[in-house]
């Protein structure tokens, strides 16, 4: 009965309640958004390095370190000899390495050189190997592999022609353009930096560059003697490297290499746990994130305040109708829970209709968000945690109207005959 009166007593003012269930929709729709959008970046970013237990590089903080290997964010600011990789290499330990070597840039993107192992060891998202979805790897010094996102942008297949720029700037005057790349192979997404990079091998990169100082060393003969050495053999022994990538025999042995990479006497380096160092950016990242979940919640308050503000001025035009439901028998007790009912059902049609606004919206714009923001979301069933925040809201619409139902139960019949001039 009580259910049946607040339908009606909806629709009868549909207009105002309609405007009320837009703003909680909307506000519900932010909440989760933002929400899915903070878990689904946490997620991406875990599984951007997968099955390597160790990162090595020259002496330097450890989330610097992570930052500029694994997420291509910031710039190395020194390198390690290729002696020190060899000394890793022999370790009883290590199964395998993934030397990177970085400060080259092709249109914006990031240029890694590293060695065939990168396409063959490199794991991302648990465990998940690099698929090409085009071509191959390196075969020729003057090989490259292109990211997904890099050939779709710039309209590259394989066979095509790259010239690198020194610097990671988007913009360079530093053109590599006597030594262009051919494009071997273009990898499949991975939703992870590696789409946005540039992949040659070493050994190419080195001879770009001794190429690139001949022209100004003391020596030029030898440099351009070196040049051609490297470019004709693909020497995968440049003079140094930005960091390693490393994988263990076994996990348990990451501790002891980690102190002895850290005490070794040849060159100050550093070893970092990629696990370990993630947890420290996330707690550099915490700040953003909860002051981001606090402005959405600020925005559902508003949406509910905006519902408690329409059931309040409401009253004073339902005194009449209410007063008539008093005068047919209806208890202050049922004139409560009608009130509270209302609240309920706006309360729930909103959340009901921004969770549906959400899925539309993620499921129309994945692709551009990943397109252009290079953020994966996923359309897909709600988490538990939404489904939590989702029943924290219809809580909190529900106590919002024991405000205007305690207002109407406190009136008498009286109040509602009596003419107000």
């Amino acid at each position: 009965m009580i259910l049946r009166l607040a339908i009606a007593s909806l629709l009868n003012r549909r207009l105002t309640a309609g405007l009320t269930v837009l703003s909680i929709a909307l506000s519900v729709a932010l909440l989760l958004a933002v929400e899915r959008v903070r878990e689904q970046a946490r997620t991406s970013f875990a599984d951007t390095v997968s099955g390597t237990d160790l990162i090595v590089g020259a002496r330097t903080s450890p989330v610097h370190l992570l930052l500029f290997s694994v997420f291509r964010i910031g710039n190395p600011t020194n390198t390690m000899r290729w002696e020190s990789h060899e000394w890793l290499m022999r370790r009883p330990e290590v199964a395998w390495t993934i030397p990177l070597s970085l400060g080259d840039s092709h249109r914006g993107y990031r240029v890694i050189g590293t060695s065939s192992s990168y396409f063959q060891r490199y794991r991302y998202a648990s465990g998940r190997s690099l698929v090409f979805a085009q071509g191959g790897a390196f075969t020729q010094a003057q090989d490259a592999v292109l990211g997904a996102e890099v050939a779709r942008r710039l309209g590259y297949s394989v066979g095509s022609k790259v010239v690198l720029a020194h610097g990671a700037g988007d913009v360079s005057f530093a053109l590599h353009d006597e030594r262009p790349f051919r494009i071997s192979g273009v990898l499949a997404p991975t939703g992870t930096p590696v789409d946005r990079a540039v992949h040659v091998p070493l050994g190419g990169l080195d001879a770009l560059h001794a190429s690139t100082l001949g022209t100004d060393d003391d020596d030029p003969l030898a440099a351009a003697l070196r040049s051609r050495e490297a470019q004709a053999t693909g020497s995968t022994a440049p003079a140094s490297l930005s960091a390693v990538l490393v994988g263990l025999h076994k996990r348990g042995q990451a501790l002891g290499l980690q102190r002895a990479v850290n005490e070794f006497d040849g060159e100050a380096l550093t070893a970092i746990l990629p696990g370990a160092t993630l947890m420290e950016v996330w707690e550099i990242a915490g700040v953003a994130e909860r002051a981001l979940s606090a402005v959405s919640w600020m925005v559902v308050a508003v949406g509910l305040a905006g519902m408690l503000v329409a059931l309040l001025t409401g009253l004073a035009e339902r005194r009449r109708e209410m007063a008539v439901l008093r005068s047919v028998g209806a208890r202050p007790s049922h004139v409560f829970a009608l009130m509270l009912c209302e609240a309920a059902m706006l309360t729930a049609a909103g959340i009901v209709a921004g969770a549906g606004t959400l899925q539309v919206l993620v499921a129309s714009g994945r692709d551009w968000l990943e397109r252009q923001l290079g953020l994966t979301v996923s359309a897909g069933w709600f988490s538990g945690h939404e489904i939590q925040l989702m029943l924290l809201v219809s809580a909190a619409g529900t106590i919002i109207g024991l405000v205007p139902a305690w207002r109407i139960y406190r009136q008498s019949l009286a109040d509602g005959m009596i003419v107000r001039l």
